[in-house]
């Protein structure tokens, strides 16, 4: 990145922007202080909120069969008439629903009473007579009521007793229940009414089709409007003006492939500008810049933080570590078969794919494969062992690949304790662009002393435990241990620290070598289930020529969904979680970098 200052005369200003803008490479830094406290700017986002989430709702209405009516791409006039038209309706459907709900509350309270008019019931009360409708409990009843008033039972509901009484109009009613007020509706009316709100919920259901179908492209113009003079508004405020108004200064950010293209352009421009490195103050936009293959892998590096201006970015590193931990974690050769053949009809099928969806879908495929391949170590195929098969081929395979139980817990720690060593020589690496190679001397040291530790305890042959070559490497790393962890510090001082660093790394590395075991568990734990749903397809399904395979596709089908559903989510987040915690931090990963977004339409 080059750093960017521009001094622009007030009244070329604006003009200078929007050239700026169409040329759509200059990261401008905003100035929060001003931005937060523009009320027209809350009022644009506000108003972008609103476009967005309507355009959200509309799409989630449109179906697949429905062809969009649409001849132009729109109107940001007719986006914002279409997003008043949405509230308006909404608003009106949420009124509606209330309506609903509140008949059939009266629709529950009239049921023990029977369907009656009402108007019967004010008639008597004009010709003197009064009807009360009480409710209590059975045992609660009180037959002395009988005697004193004119008392019809009128239901009986479980342990309620539902009746009324029949009083002239000046006499009280003195009885120990519940007086029931009634709704103003018979059965048959709130039935009529129902049915009127339902109609008026289906046209206004329609009327959101319709403009899912006509008005969407409005509401994308509209938004993408409103979002261009959101980011106009951003960089007017994060101007700052000198000489009496009369200078606006800017600063930006620009990649250094596009910086002779800047210069060409400023230089037309004819305002006075500077382009200089980055210090390391400066707090640098980032632009991933990888490539293929690693390029599928970014989303999942930001889902954490991207990295500082001065720091490796470690998505090429832990990309081919992720895409094996995915597979180990799944372990079903089906399940990733399966994957894998969505992921590409789905490709294959759908038209107009945008590239972030094709980025996905190539994570996916590139995971479903990974998977496929880890699951022929256990020979998991939709909880079934292939193994089982007598087929030649498939015999010399299991020979070459199968690994018991015993042999993948091995393999899960050995994939931790090599990524966590992986992650210390990127520190090292990390440590010497930032600082120099004398502040990576502790993280060697460690390195030297981890590695050759390993080495004696796998080949002692070759590398004796506590002979003088292992001596001699051990001398060696514990200098850079102790006396380098902190260069430039009292060499006390940094024998102090090397102890307290010793302490943590010896009680920190081992639990971040057995974090990895949840490889190992959750493959295990996911075939185990598989074989259960397998186990329940057959013993469930009846004995019957028709209905048994019925029954068995759909246990089995049902069962690996849910199954499926479980373990992807799991073979994504562990992962991540070993990605995040366990190579990161021995990476010595900090972040914190802020994206890279250019001003532009």
């Amino acid at each position: 990145m080059k750093k960017l200052l521009f001094l622009a005369y007030h009244k070329d200003y604006v003009e200078f922007l929007n050239s700026l803008r169409e040329l759509g490479v200059i990261h401008v830094v905003e100035r929060k202080d001003k931005v937060v406290d523009d009320v027209d700017l809350q009022d644009n986002t506000k108003l972008l909120t609103r476009l967005t989430t309507a355009i959200k709702l509309l799409e989630g209405l449109a179906l697949p069969d429905k062809a969009v009516r649409v001849i132009d791409g729109g109107s940001e006039e007719k986006g914002l008439q279409v997003l008043d038209q949405l509230d308006e309706l909404l608003a009106e459907k949420a009124k509606l629903q209330q309506q609903l709900q509140s008949y059939s509350k009266d629709e529950d309270v009239l049921q023990a009473w029977g369907d009656f008019d009402p108007v019967n019931i004010e008639r008597l009360k004009q010709a003197g007579y009064m009807v009360n409708f009480f409710t209590c409990p059975q045992s609660a009843y009180n037959e002395e009521w009988t005697t004193k008033y004119d008392i019809i039972n009128i239901n009986t509901v479980g342990s309620k007793l539902y009746f009324i009484t029949l009083t002239k109009t000046d006499e009280q009613v003195d009885i120990d229940a519940e007086l029931v007020k009634l709704p103003a509706y018979s059965l048959t009316q709130l039935a009529a009414l129902r049915q009127q709100v339902d109609k008026a919920i289906l046209k206004n259901d329609e009327s959101q089709l319709d403009l899912s179908l006509k008005d969407i492209p409005s509401l994308k113009m509209a938004s993408r409007i409103v979002q261009q003079q959101l980011d106009f508004s951003k960089v007017i405020l994060s101007t700052e003006q000198m000489a009496g108004d009369k200078l606006m200064l800017l600063e930006g950010w620009v990649p250094a492939t596009n910086a002779a293209a800047v210069e060409t352009f400023l230089d037309e421009s004819h305002v006075y500008y500077q382009m200089s490195d980055p210090t390391p103050e400066d707090n640098v936009p980032i632009k991933l810049s990888n490539k293929g293959f690693f390029s599928w892998f970014e989303p999942i590096c930001k889902l954490y933080m991207l990295p500082r201006y001065n720091e490796l970015d470690l998505t090429p590193y832990f990309a081919p570590f992720f895409m094996v931990f995915f597979g180990l974690c799944l372990g079903d050769s089906g399940y990733g078969l399966f994957l894998f053949i969505c992921a590409t009809l789905y490709r294959v099928l759908k038209k107009n794919i945008s590239p972030s969806t094709k980025s996905i879908l190539s994570l996916i495929q590139v995971l479903a494969t990974s998977t496929f391949f880890c699951g022929l170590l256990t020979g998991t195929f939709f909880g079934a062992n292939i193994y089982d098969l007598d087929w030649p081929w498939v015999k010399k395979m299991e020979s070459a690949l199968r690994l018991d139980n015993n042999q993948m817990f091995q393999l899960s720690l050995l994939c931790g304790v090599v990524q966590i060593l992986f992650g210390m020589v990127l520190k090292a690496v990390n440590q010497t662009i930032q600082f120099g190679f004398k502040y990576a001397l502790a993280t060697i040291g460690w390195i030297i002393l981890l590695v050759s530790t390993g080495l004696s305890a796998v080949l002692p042959e070759v590398l004796p435990m506590g002979g003088t070559i292992h001596l001699i490497i051990l001398g060696v790393a514990a200098i850079g241990i102790f006396l380098f962890n902190s260069p430039g510090k009292n060499i006390f001082l940094n024998i102090g620290l090397g102890f307290w660093d010793s302490y943590n790394m010896i009680t920190g590395l081992l639990g971040d070598i057995l974090s990895y075991v949840r490889l190992f568990a959750l493959g295990l734990s996911g075939g185990i289930l598989a074989g259960v749903f397998n186990s329940l397809a057959k013993g469930m399904s009846p004995d019957n020529a028709i209905l048994g395979p019925i029954v068995m596709v759909l246990i089995f089908l049902i069962g690996h969904a849910i199954n499926m559903f479980m373990n992807v989510l799991g073979a994504m987040v562990h992962p991540m979680r070993l990605t995040f915690v366990e190579f990161f931090k021995n990476a010595g990963y900090e972040g914190g970098g802020k994206e890279y977004k250019p001003f532009k339409k």
